[in-house]
């Protein structure tokens, strides 16, 4: 690695294209490696599946999507609302000795 003034010189263009391309490369890989196991493990068995499996298919889908969608939501309310900001501690004002209380209760 070449040093100019005590910095490291920038990667040259040409490499990190290459990297790039390589990661691309190897996602492609890995999408297709799961469309070909997922066909094999979808047309591997001559089971029929009843309606009753589709429908619960689609009420498990249904839901986890109301449930992401509502935990999404909340998180963007509580964030525009202030309830993520860090929490400062707040001092209660000292009582004074001459007030005729003789203590906390």
């Amino acid at each position: 690695m070449n040093v100019t003034g005590g910095q490291p010189a920038p990667p040259e263009a040409q490499d990190s294209k290459l990297a790039r391309w390589l990661v691309i490369a190897v996602l492609c890989a890995i999408l297709v490696a799961a469309c070909v196991l997922g066909y094999l493990g979808w047309t591997s068995t001559d089971t029929s599946v009843p309606a009753s499996g589709y429908v619960a298919l689609v009420l498990g889908v249904v839901f986890s999507l109301v449930v992401g969608v509502g935990l999404m939501a909340l998180v963007f309310y509580s964030s525009r609302k202030g309830y993520d900001e860090p929490v400062v501690l707040i001092q209660e004002p000292e009582s004074d000795p001459d007030d005729g209380q003789s203590g906390p209760r």
